[in-house]
């Protein structure tokens, strides 16, 4: 599910699926709005979503794991993220 939140960069069009063609509309086309599940774009849209989100409350990238974020959370407090696939996990130390 992650992959239909990410914001798209270009404009996208697909052919309507099936069960949505309207009678006499047959050679319409969809434009996607946001990224599809399959869509070649969906990871790289889904990862640009996920670092925007992260770094804009405060976590900073490791640069050794692009996919692991951290943050300093004050007396002792460490905040970790991580993105694995699809899935996106918190962890506070």
């Amino acid at each position: 599910m992650a992959f239909l939140n990410g914001e798209l960069d270009e404009k996208i069009y697909m052919q309507q699926p099936d069960g949505f063609v309207i009678d006499g509309q047959e050679g319409k086309v969809c434009k996607l709005l946001k990224s599809i599940y399959g869509l070649k774009q969906a990871p790289k849209q889904w990862h640009e979503k996920f670092d925007r989100t992260l770094t804009s409350t405060g976590f900073i990238i490791n640069e050794a794991d692009r996919c692991v974020y951290y943050r300093h959370g004050g007396a002792k407090m460490l905040y970790y993220a991580c993105m694995w696939m699809t899935y996106s996990f918190l962890y506070k130390h």
